[in-house]
C-alpha cells in the first residue's frame, strides 16, 4: 500500500463546486463487509473533476484525513477511474476490523465522506454485487439483512440521481417499473422489469441506516447484437 499522506498536500483548500458552491460527490453513507471479504465502492463525480486526480482519504475529519491510495493504485485498496463514466471504485480485499472508520471519495475540487464496518456477519449485504441483463428483459437482486433491521425500511435506490423505490411497491411511472418484496425475516427481492441501456450504472440495497453497492451491466440481446454486427460488414463491403 502506498505510504499514507496527508490530505492536505494532495488537495486543494477550496472543494466547492465553482459555479454552484456546493459539494457534488456521490457516494454510500454507511457500509458493511464481512471479515475477509471484498467490497467495491462507487464514487460519482462531475464532469469538471474529469481530468482531476482521485483519491481516498481515510479519517473522520477531512482537514485531517489521511490519503492511503490514488487512482488506478493497486494494492490492499484498488482504486480505478472510469472517467468516460463519471466514477471510479475504490475495491477493498481482505477486509479486517482494523479497516472499519470513516474515509472520503475525493478528487481536486470535491468529496465525499462515508463509514465502513467490518463484521464476521454484516447486517445488510447481497448475494451478487454484479448483475446482467438484457435490454427489455428483467433483473432481480436479493438483499440480505439481520434480525436487527428486520423493522427498519428497505429500499432499493439509484446512485446517479439519487431515486429510491420504497418496499412493497410498484413505481409505474418509472421504466423499468421496480418492485420491492420483502420477506420479513432475513431479505428483500427488488425486481426491475423492461431493462434499459440508459439503467446501466451503480444502485444500492438501503436498509435502515446502512446501503450495500450494487453494479447493473444491462446489454443488447443477442440477436440486435447480431443485426448491430450484420449491418457493419455491410457498410464496409
Amino acid at each position: 500500500m502506498a505510504e499514507e499522506t496527508n490530505q492536505a498536500d494532495v488537495q486543494s483548500t477550496d472543494l466547492t463546486d465553482k459555479k454552484t458552491g456546493t459539494l457534488c460527490m456521490k457516494t454510500l453513507d454507511r457500509v458493511t463487509v464481512s471479515n475477509g471479504g471484498t467490497i467495491t465502492i462507487p464514487c460519482l463525480y462531475e464532469n469538471k473533476d474529469e481530468l482531476h486526480s482521485k483519491n481516498w482519504c481515510k479519517g473522520k475529519a477531512w482537514l485531517t484525513c489521511k490519503t492511503i491510495a490514488r487512482a488506478n493504485h493497486t494494492g490492499k485498496w484498488t482504486i480505478t477511474d472510469f472517467p468516460a463514466d463519471n466514477s471510479f471504485t475504490v475495491t477493498l480485499n481482505k477486509a479486517k476490523s482494523s479497516n472499519s472508520g470513516y474515509y472520503w471519495c475525493a478528487s481536486e475540487s470535491d468529496r465525499k465522506s462515508l463509514y465502513l464496518t467490518v463484521q464476521e456477519a454484516p447486517d445488510v449485504s447481497v448475494m451478487n454485487s454484479s448483475v446482467f441483463g438484457h435490454e427489455g428483459g428483467n433483473v432481480r437482486v436479493q438483499c440480505f439483512y439481520s434480525s436487527a433491521y428486520q423493522n427498519e425500511t428497505k429500499q432499493w435506490c439509484r446512485m446517479k440521481d439519487q431515486k429510491c423505490f420504497a418496499e412493497e411497491k410498484t413505481d409505474t411511472s418509472q421504466n423499468p417499473p421496480v418492485q420491492i418484496s420483502d420477506d420479513g425475516e432475513s431479505s428483500f427481492t427488488v425486481l426491475m422489469t423492461g431493462l434499459r441501456l440508459s439503467d446501466s450504472g451503480w444502485y444500492y440495497c438501503s436498509v435502515g441506516d446502512l446501503q450495500v453497492p450494487v453494479q447493473l451491466t444491462v446489454t443488447k440481446t443477442k440477436a440486435e447484437m447480431y443485426v448491430a454486427s450484420q449491418s457493419v460488414i455491410e457498410e464496409n463491403m
